[in-house]
């Protein structure tokens, strides 16, 4: 039951002497059942004093439940979905976590606002703060000047020259983009662009991004459909084509957290008579999905294809001299 359904059902049932049963379905564009169930939902569970006048064939407040001089009820204790939750949690913990003043006044006014979101669900904002934590993991600490260079020339779509820091070699580059869009993935920022050097869409890191100039030159538009299919066709942050499937088999007891999971969107799986998990998905590079594999030991194996199980097997088999030698 959406919450925000429910809150648009109040607000028409607060602004009406009546309403039938027909507006609140056409309305809400939701069945005779659901109407129902939602009426039901915001008298029974959250007290708000729904009465069905049948002298104008619809409901309505009633009047000597509201009290003296009160004009409107208010719906107490409705919480969020955890999509909207994560969002303003998430926001508002991005902001807090800004360098005091660096963006004066201009912020203030949003965490205003994403306050009063939370305290609409019957809570103050230090009362959720308190209750309510969102937790990053592994995220890494980026330079704000370069990310507003960034964030900037991507949203007015001007070039960018900027030196990259390539963590696999260790070395740096100068490189000179068109960029597309800004992806946030498990806690850091990640700028998709054409790279004009290698003429061909790219993603670079943006804490590995330093001395970043915005240019007056217009940025070349990638259509989305080919920068969906380069950057989302394949697993995790590498992105390109796929070149092979990888087929994982998981243990039944991890099963029980793996098949609740999304790894790719278009993953193929299914359980086998035993309760393991075997999970499909599309890879264009193996170096974050065999840290991915990695991370689960001895309840998971890789089943195809044979050049991704060897590349697992060489590193277990690093891992186990490391500690035996």
């Amino acid at each position: 039951m959406p919450s925000d359904r429910l809150y648009r059902l109040n607000a028409l049932i607060q602004s009406r002497p009546g309403i039938s049963l027909q507006d609140i379905m056409s309305e809400l564009e939701v069945s005779r059942a659901t109407a129902k169930r939602d009426i039901e939902a915001l008298r029974d569970r959250f007290d708000t004093p729904i009465v069905y006048d049948r002298d104008i064939g619809g409901y309505l407040l009633d009047p000597s439940q509201l009290g003296q001089g009160t004009q409107v009820a208010q719906l107490p204790g409705l919480w969020f979905s955890p999509e909207e939750a994560y969002a303003l949690l998430t926001a508002q913990q991005l902001l807090s976590s800004l360098e005091p003043g660096l963006l004066g006044p201009r912020l203030k006014p949003l965490m205003d606002k994403l306050n009063k979101l939370l305290a609409s669900a019957g809570q103050s904002a230090e009362a959720v703060q308190s209750r309510v934590k969102v937790s990053p993991a592994g995220k890494r600490r980026l330079k704000l000047d370069a990310f507003q260079v960034i964030a900037s020339a991507t949203l007015q779509q001007n070039r960018l020259r900027f030196s990259h820091y390539n963590r696999q070699n260790g070395e740096r580059s100068e490189r000179y983009v068109s960029p597309q869009r800004l992806v946030h993935y498990r806690d850091n920022w990640y700028l998709d662009a054409w790279c004009h050097q290698r003429e061909a869409l790219r993603s670079f890191s943006v804490d590995a991004i330093s001395d970043c100039r915005r240019l007056d030159e217009p940025a070349l538009r990638v259509p989305e459909t080919e920068l969906q299919a380069s950057m989302e066709s394949s697993y995790g942050i590498f992105r390109g084509s796929p070149k092979a499937w990888a087929r994982m088999r998981f243990s039944p007891h991890r099963a029980r957290w793996v098949s609740r999971e999304v790894w790719h969107a278009q993953q193929r799986s299914y359980i086998e008579p035993d309760g393991s998990f075997v999970l499909e998905v599309p890879y264009a590079d193996e170096r974050e999905l065999v840290g991915d594999i990695l991370r689960f030991g001895a309840d998971v194996e890789v089943l195809q294809p044979p050049q991704l199980r060897r590349m697992v097997q060489a590193a277990v088999m690093k891992a186990v001299e490391r500690y035996l030698g």
